[in-house]
């Protein structure tokens, strides 16, 4: 297994977690971005940058994934896309998407964008990033890689 990193959006305190993850577990972590970024010196860790545009780096990530690969990304359809084709969807919050769950997030998300784009005053987005959704993504990461040793 694999670890793909939707990496743009991604918060740093969740790619913190990712590299210490990556290192304890010996797992294979991609960063893939459309501009450079930082990452710490390891074998385990590394980055694709892509170029600039709508969904690059996303569609870069559903070419390369394989079976059972786990991506870290807050993007809907790009988890959708994931599930489909066989790989595990995390959220930077530690919410997994499922196939028994997205197609019912997919349609919320859809919601939402037909209320923002009918003129509907929606409310500023997410909220930061509280200590619980880390602890919450730390728990639901190794959980997924111990299962992924196991097996």
């Amino acid at each position: 297994m694999k670890i793909w990193v939707d990496a743009d959006a991604c918060p740093v305190v969740i790619k913190e977690i990712l590299f210490r993850a990556a290192e304890r577990t010996q797992t294979e972590t991609i960063l893939v971005a459309n501009h450079a970024m930082r990452i710490p010196p390891s074998k385990y860790i590394s980055r694709l940058q892509v170029s600039s545009g709508f969904d690059v780096a996303d569609d870069e990530i559903v070419k390369r994934i394989a079976k059972g690969d786990l991506v870290i990304t807050g993007d809907i359809p790009l988890a959708s896309e994931v599930i489909d084709n066989g790989g595990q969807a995390l959220n930077p919050r530690g919410e997994l998407y499922t196939t028994e769950n997205i197609r019912s997030i997919l349609n919320v998300r859809d919601f939402m964008d037909t209320m923002r784009s009918s003129g509907v005053e929606m409310s500023g987005g997410p909220p930061p990033l509280s200590q619980a959704d880390r602890q919450n993504f730390a728990n639901n990461l190794d959980r997924i890689l111990a299962q992924n040793k196991a097996g």
